[in-house]
């Protein structure tokens, strides 16, 4: 195995002192541009690369943030994270992903690992796991950056990027209401995360509205998963009032649900079924799953923007700011009936 090139073997090479070395590769204006010639050519030569981290502990800057999502297999994340790198590139910053897999203990970790690795800030969408939210206040001692994203939590006071939760699941019961659909169930997380939450209140205001009724045996509280979405489909599908429309917490769910009602021959749109998240999966299953968009390019992007105003202020946290993304419905054939 080589031995790296250091700045001492550049020096050796050039008979010129380890300061100058540095200097120069720094820029410094007192060292001439026929030594800084010759100390790049040099460095060229052996290959030499940087020390990030050490020039890092000397500005106090790494150019690198972390991001914390619960999972980079879900489209809808990785979106998110491809639309951060976007929109932070020109500004030379690269991306460190961590993944918690629902897991608040990987989480706090996540949190640690990366303060460790000196990140200039984190931009965090948490597990469904997470209640106590102190691991992110040493982010915040810290004086980074800390932008919290999709999933967020009351207790911390941080700039948020999120959707309007409620009106995503309005919105899904009020089309399916329109729809002529009247025994609406929905299969959430037993989690209690906002956004979950926000989206149960809104299922709940839609069929008050719309003078339905809101039955307790039509609320499941559980994973989000397949496996999830077919155990509490057959749950609702052998109770004595069976749901002619389900909501599902997310398009994995809601996966589930159409596998379920396909084996009892209830094919959608016999029972509706609607997801959240717009997956990349969703137009091409059978029969398409209708969902709700969450604009995951959209919410890359306020992170990344946001990101950047945060880092210009000496405290970052002078103006808290908090983007609200309008979801819609994306309708397709697990919800529309055929003439």
């Amino acid at each position: 195995m080589n031995k790296k090139t250091t700045i001492y073997d550049i020096a050796k090479a050039l008979n010129i002192t380890v300061s100058t070395v540095s200097r120069a590769l720094s820029g410094f204006p007192a060292i001439s541009d026929a030594t800084k010639k010759a100390v790049i050519e040099t460095a060229k030569k052996l290959n030499y690369s940087p020390n990030r981290l050490a020039s890092a502990l000397k500005s106090g800057k790494t150019n690198i943030i972390g991001v914390i999502v619960p999972s980079v297999e879900a489209h809808f994340f990785a979106s998110i994270i491809h639309c951060i790198e976007d929109g932070l590139r020109e500004s030379g910053y690269r991306v460190i992903i961590y993944q918690s897999s629902e897991s608040v203990e990987n989480e706090i970790n996540g949190v640690r690992t990366l303060l460790e690795a000196q990140v200039d800030g984190i931009l965090a969408s948490m597990s469904l796991e997470t209640q106590d939210v102190s691991h992110f206040e040493e982010v915040i001692k810290q004086n980074k950056p800390l932008i919290l994203f999709d999933r967020v939590h009351e207790s911390i006071k941080v700039p948020t990027i999120t959707l309007n939760d409620f009106k995503a699941g309005y919105q899904a019961t009020k089309h399916l209401i329109d729809l002529g659909y009247k025994r609406i169930a929905i299969i959430t997380t037993i989690h209690q995360i906002k956004i979950f939450n926000d989206r149960l209140k809104g299922y709940k205001a839609a069929l008050a509205d719309h003078n339905l009724p809101v039955l307790d045996e039509h609320i499941l509280f559980g994973g989000l998963s397949i496996e999830d979405g077919t155990f509490g489909t057959g749950k609702l599908m052998r109770g004595k009032n069976k749901p002619d429309a389900i909501v599902a917490g997310d398009d994995f769910t809601a996966l589930g649900v159409i596998k379920k009602l396909k084996e009892i021959d209830k094919i959608p749109p016999e029972v509706g079924v609607i997801g959240f998240a717009n997956e990349a999966f969703s137009a091409y299953i059978t029969p398409t799953l209708t969902t709700i968009d969450q604009h995951p390019a959209q919410m890359g992007k306020a992170c990344a923007k946001m990101f950047l105003k945060m880092i210009k202020q000496e405290n970052p946290y002078q103006n808290i700011e908090h983007v609200i993304l309008k979801p819609n419905v994306v309708k397709r054939e697990s919800t529309i009936k055929q003439e």
